[in-house]
């Protein structure tokens, strides 16, 4: 799973940005560039779809396709949806949203993503909090110009995110192209977290509290992209609004 977007709709935490990444033998490359690293190492069974200068979505296919290390790839509506992993409840939730027996995850993710942008009748946070199993999503609305990314709380599915050398924010779940292409300027995705082009960075476990930046410092001893934890001891000041008339994913945590 890969993704990249243009930082005028993509805007992650600053800590994400480490200032070494310039100063090193090895700097952060261009979008471009990145993509076609990606593509490189699986140049027979690659997907990608390139949306100009706003985003770029790409998959492999897994090997031996299991209901446990499933990789998904949809679109409808001018919106796009990476999966990776399984929901257990699946079934339970296309029933929920009206959607057919055999929607799948990916599916499933747009139809729940269009539901909070149109109607918002609760909070993303308890969306997710309803998902049963492992997973790493990536959503992208073509429309609204708007990102959401999320990863689950167990921790089985992996995701990391960084800052390519133009400013963009780069998704995947492979480590090995996230380092290429962010140099210092990357960390793991916190694990029961979610991240909106808008709302930025919360945890969906715990969304009363703020996320804290942790200082990174790799095996080189160089100050790295923060890891973000939440923060207990410190609460925000308003839960995220309800209903149609506020954007289903602002909340204020100033």
């Amino acid at each position: 799973m890969f993704a990249i977007f243009h930082k005028t709709f993509a805007h992650p935490p600053e800590e994400l940005n480490s200032p070494a990444s310039f100063s090193g033998s090895k700097t952060p490359k261009l979008p471009k560039e990145t993509v076609k690293e990606f593509i490189s190492r699986h140049p027979h069974n690659t997907f990608s779809v390139n949306f100009g200068e706003a985003a770029v979505l790409a998959y492999v296919p897994p090997d031996r396709p299991s209901s446990l290390s499933q990789r998904l790839f949809c679109g409808f509506d001018d919106i796009y949806c990476l999966f990776l992993g399984s929901l257990n409840n699946l079934c339970a939730l296309n029933k929920q949203y009206g959607l057919s027996k055999g929607s799948n995850e990916a599916m499933f993710l747009i139809e729940a993503y269009r539901t909070l942008r149109d109607r918002g009748p609760y909070p993303a946070d308890q969306v997710l909090k309803e998902l049963d199993g492992s997973f790493a999503f990536v959503v992208y609305d073509r429309r609204a110009g708007a990102v959401f990314a999320a990863l689950g709380a167990d921790g089985e599915v992996k995701l990391y995110w960084g800052i390519a050398a133009d400013g963009s924010v780069v998704i995947s779940d492979d480590m090995d192209i996230i380092k290429e292409g962010c140099a210092k300027s990357y960390a793991p995705f916190p694990p029961g977290c979610m991240f909106h082009s808008e709302g930025g960075l919360m945890s969906f476990e715990h969304p009363l509290h703020k996320m804290k930046p942790m200082p990174r410092i790799d095996s080189e001893g160089v100050m790295c992209g923060a890891n973000f934890k939440v923060d207990v001891y410190t609460r925000v000041n308003s839960i995220p609004r309800r209903g149609s008339e506020a954007n289903w994913a602002e909340w204020d945590t100033n």
